[in-house]
């Protein structure tokens, strides 16, 4: 990541990652209080306000429970007046809603940005959401842009545009503009020290509900009224000519012919397919998408024969052209999701735009891209599949692999999955899960499932989870008294997203975080059945599991075991050695029990002479392998010059690293 060009303190020009863009942006906007929890396509923007945060004291930066709690936290630094900044992805957006929807009527002092993400394809979520409708369902103004630069740009004015209606502001982005790369060019970055402001000063009620919130609904109204005439926000949005070369800046009455209407990053896709056709049209560029500018929208269409409306996911953009249509322009053929011409699912690309906009403007493509695909996908076959897995040392595929022989007949059992690095058990080749629906869901469909089921369930969350949504699941849990089996697996960091902290993680981002032990917190809430175990003692734990599995109650498996790519990485800093095993030739019967049940990436078939081998560039050395293998032919590479056969990485290396952590206090 380009950290030094975000600290760079004067003006300049710098190659930077949207979501770096994103940061620079707050960081030139003064901003106070920042907090997060991770997640796709928005990750890198949580880790580079952390890694910021090393450099500087003039703010605070927090990874916080959940994305609920980090909204309400920035939100509150806004009561106060100075200015906050939270980002999530659009499912986090699902769980920061409930504050969401309040404080659009409460409205704000300091000025407070929430970037959402959206994922369309899905690459990293549950679901295609769009997250458009939080802006115009909340009442609330919503800007979109379309690269690094405007990130940048919209970013830093939202705050001033905060502040001037006491709202919220949302960005809303997609999975290819988060991760887009560009020049940016930047302003000074001038701060304030961090000073807490007098509340008995700035006091004023943030309370909302009954009249009183029928009393802001009627203001948030108000506002929304003026910022459709605002200058500031109109600004945002653009008319321009391309003459097939070039862009050039119009007026939306001078729009004749056929017409284009875009957003985000499809609007990048529109200018590379109109460049590449060699073809002229008028495009109507949206960079805010709450309140839609319904003025600019009529004044474009109106001597328009045809327009085409380009958007990834819902219809959104379309529908609002639709209404429009009916009094400025009825005879307005419309081009977009509800012809047929788009698909409401998946991200786009140039092939996919080209292909309707060669359709509409009378061109031949550029370029055969579906024969080009057809071939693509035909030699795609000749590869060998390779499907997502867990890493080399993966504490999860220990722990499954115990599980699955504790249950001796998994299709005796519900397995309730959860959100994580575990969630790849539903994926086809494992398709090892019953229901995954989204963070902490596992809990409460568990519970229905164990009422209604004659299976003995089983629900998996990870640590990180635990601490996200899932203690209210077991609250529930507990107080019904529910049968079932929970699995915590936890590995010390929220590691599907990149190893971040959480609640009860060694790994800091402040000094005064206090870590929270799981156990601690089910005892205290009341669970009498829990068992600990370490999640790379894979043969040890079946009995221990088994012993869960017929408990006649709630019972908890705690599973600890460190990411496997978080903790090599901290122990080879530590001083720590990697010493990886191999396949002793001569015993290996080839019963594959290594490869076939376990599945280490690090363990192959032999093509020599068809047993299998470990590869020591991959192998780190946990040695969950050795205890599976029949015939004990796998041992620690140590033993070949005088060592102990034995896991080089055992439990007590993991604490001893913990302990290093804490005292270096996760820097």
């Amino acid at each position: 990541m380009s950290l030094k060009e975000v600290l760079k303190e004067e003006p300049h020009v710098g190659y930077m990652l949207t979501n770096e863009a994103i940061v620079r942006a707050a960081l030139e906007a003064d901003v106070k209080v920042a907090a997060f929890y991770p997640g796709s396509p928005q990750t890198e923007i949580l880790d580079t306000f952390d890694r910021v945060s090393h450099y500087r004291d003039d703010l605070v930066v927090e990874i916080a429970a959940n994305e609920k709690v980090a909204l309400e936290t920035v939100a509150g630094a806004a009561f106060v007046g100075l200015r906050g900044f939270t980002s999530m992805k659009s499912v986090g957006g699902n769980v920061a809603s409930d504050t969401l929807y309040s404080l659009a009527y409460t409205g704000v002092k300091g000025g407070l940005v929430v970037v959402i993400a959206d994922d369309p394809y899905a690459h990293s979520s549950q679901s295609e959401q769009d997250g458009r409708w939080f802006g115009y369902t909340a009442y609330l103004p919503m800007l979109e842009p379309s690269n690094p630069q405007e990130a940048y740009e919209m970013v830093k004015k939202a705050f001033g545009l905060s502040e001037k209606y006491g709202s919220v502001v949302l960005v809303r982005t997609t999975t290819r503009v988060n991760h887009q790369s560009g020049l940016v060019k930047v302003g000074k970055l001038k701060r304030t020290p961090f000073d807490k402001l007098s509340w008995r000063e700035n006091r004023r009620s943030y309370a909302t509900v009954g009249s009183l919130a029928r009393k802001f609904k009627a203001e948030l109204l108000e506002k929304v009224a003026k910022m459709k005439e605002d200058p500031e926000f109109l600004a945002l949005n653009r008319v321009e000519y391309f003459d097939g070369k070039e862009v050039k800046v119009a007026k939306p009455e001078e729009a004749k012919g056929i017409g284009i209407i875009t957003s985000g990053v499809a609007y990048s896709y529109v200018l590379e397919s109109l460049q590449k056709l060699g073809r002229e049209a008028y495009v109507l560029k949206l960079g805010v998408l709450n309140p839609i500018p319904e003025k600019l929208i009529g004044d474009f269409i109106e001597g328009l024969e045809r327009v085409v409306v380009v958007e990834e996911l819902f219809p959104y953009i379309e529908g609002f052209v639709r209404q429009i249509a009916k009094e400025k322009n009825p005879d307005l053929e419309m081009i977009g999701k509800k012809s047929g011409h788009f698909l409401e699912m998946l991200e786009y690309n140039v092939p996919i735009v080209i292909k309707v906009l060669a359709e509409v403007l009378g061109r031949e493509l550029p370029f055969d891209y579906e024969g080009h695909f057809k071939r693509m996908w035909e030699l795609a076959k000749l590869a060998p599949p390779r499907m997502p897995t867990f890493c080399a040392g993966c504490p999860h595929r220990a722990t499954f692999w115990a599980l699955r022989r504790a249950m001796g007949r998994p299709e005796n059992y519900y397995l309730a999955n959860d959100i994580g690095c575990y969630s790849m058990l539903a994926l086809e080749h494992i398709g090892w899960t019953d229901s995954l629906l989204a963070m902490g869901a596992s809990l409460g469909i568990a519970h229905g499932v164990q009422h209604s089921a004659q299976e003995r369930v089983v629900t998996v969350v990870g640590d990180s989870t635990f601490f996200h949504a899932a203690l209210p699941g077991i609250v529930n849990a507990i107080h019904n008294n529910a049968k079932m089996t929970l699995i915590i697996l936890d590995n010390a960091v929220t590691a599907m997203t990149g190893q971040q902290a959480h609640p009860g993680s060694p790994k800091k981002v402040n000094p005064y975080e206090k870590r929270i032990d799981i156990e601690s917190v089910l005892r205290g809430l009341g669970v009498e059945k829990i068992v600990v175990i370490d999640s790379f003692q894979a043969r040890k734990n079946i009995g221990k599991l088994r012993e869960a599995l017929k408990y006649d109650g709630l019972s908890v498996v705690i599973s600890r075991g460190e990411c496997a790519l978080y903790h090599f990485r901290e122990y080879r800093r530590a001083g720590g050695k990697i010493v990886p095993y191999f396949v002793d030739k001569e015993a290996c019967e080839r019963a594959y029990n290594c490869i076939r049940d376990f599945g280490c990436p690090a363990i192959v078939v032999d093509e020599t002479d068809l047993k299998a081998k470990i590869l020591p560039e991959v192998c780190v050395g946990c040695g969950v392998c050795a205890q599976l293998c029949p015939h004990n032919a796998i041992h620690s590479t140590a033993v070949l010059y005088g060592g102990e056969d034995k896991p080089h990485v055992t439990i007590e290396d993991y604490r001893e690293l913990e302990q290093i952590m804490l005292r270096r206090g996760g820097q």
